[in-house]
């Protein structure tokens, strides 16, 4: 009967250990979805990450035929949707702030973007950075496609 306890006790630890990283694993698969779903085509697919999720907040890496950029999504109930579509604006805190998030939460999301696209290599940081100004995303109707992007981009309001 003891050793059933303990490992019952041992497997709910150990559960309740992983949970937050199926949550942030779950936030990273909901996250490349709705980029796929809004940009992806068949003769075009859209490479997405990294990732970097900090509270209702994130920011995912893209590439997409030779181009890039980086997307502010927010998340509203259980949803995830597309803010932003930027450049190496999406990386400084400043900036995050001014698109909704706290101080605290917009310098962690900051230094977890600058941290894990230093991992991929200076070629895909400048493909990321190569996106021009900002260009805010209606949630509800979004933007055709990433061709777009430069061509219409002014700046994000909050």
């Amino acid at each position: 009967m003891k050793t059933w306890i303990i490992a019952s006790l041992v497997g709910l630890t150990q559960l309740l250990a992983a949970a937050p990283a199926l949550a942030h694993g779950d936030n990273e698969h909901q996250i490349t979805q709705v980029l796929k779903a809004q940009f992806e085509k068949p003769d075009a697919p859209l490479q997405v990450a990294p990732i970097n999720v900090e509270g209702n907040f994130a920011v995912a890496g893209w590439s997409q035929g030779g181009r890039g950029g980086r997307a502010f999504l927010q998340k509203d109930r259980s949803q995830w949707f597309i803010s932003i579509c930027g450049g190496s604006g999406l990386t400084q805190a400043d900036v995050l702030q001014t698109i909704g998030m706290g101080s605290a939460a917009a310098t962690k999301l900051a230094r977890a973007i600058v941290a894990s696209e230093s991992k991929l290599g200076a070629d895909n940081r400048k493909l990321f950075d190569g996106f021009q100004g900002m260009l805010k995303v209606d949630a509800a109707e979004g933007h055709s496609n990433h061709a777009q992007h430069g061509q219409h981009a002014e700046p994000a309001k909050k």
